[in-house]
């Protein structure tokens, strides 16, 4: 297993899979149905505790999370996952976090984007496709 593991679906036609976690059924629908009209494999988690859930069944090639959740809030998601990475030997996934509140430790989180909600769809897809492409050429 390498670092980059995912990779691999580029080139076996595979879609990457994109973990989308958030407390609200309806930012995850809309998500969910836009990353699969993105051409990616949504993986839904309704707090951070089911984000991990997930992780371990299948490694994401991209995280979107939100940072107000119960059970596990986005920040210790962000750390959760980061632990995980390099406990298994791999690259933590990009990862988006949105927000509707500006916190001020968000700067100090290892996070790839920080988009405020509501976020715009058109500015969302061209961060995927950047985070993927950034990642996995």
């Amino acid at each position: 297993m390498t670092d980059r593991e995912p990779a691999h679906y580029l080139q076996e036609g595979k879609s990457f899979l994109v973990l989308i976690v958030d407390d609200e059924d309806a930012i995850i629908d809309l998500l969910s149905d836009f990353v699969t009209d993105l051409g990616y494999t949504p993986s839904v988690a309704q707090n951070g505790q089911q984000a991990m859930e997930r992780v371990y069944e299948h490694w994401p090639a991209l995280v979107i999370t939100d940072f107000m959740m119960p059970k596990l809030n986005g920040a210790d998601l962000v750390r959760a996952l980061h632990v995980e990475a390099v406990a298994q030997r791999r690259l933590p996934p990009p990862i988006i976090l949105l927000t509707a509140v500006g916190v001020p430790a968000l700067k100090d989180l290892p996070v790839d984007v920080v988009m405020a909600k509501p976020f715009d769809l058109d500015q969302l897809e061209n961060v995927i496709r950047r985070l993927l492409q950034a990642t996995f050429s």
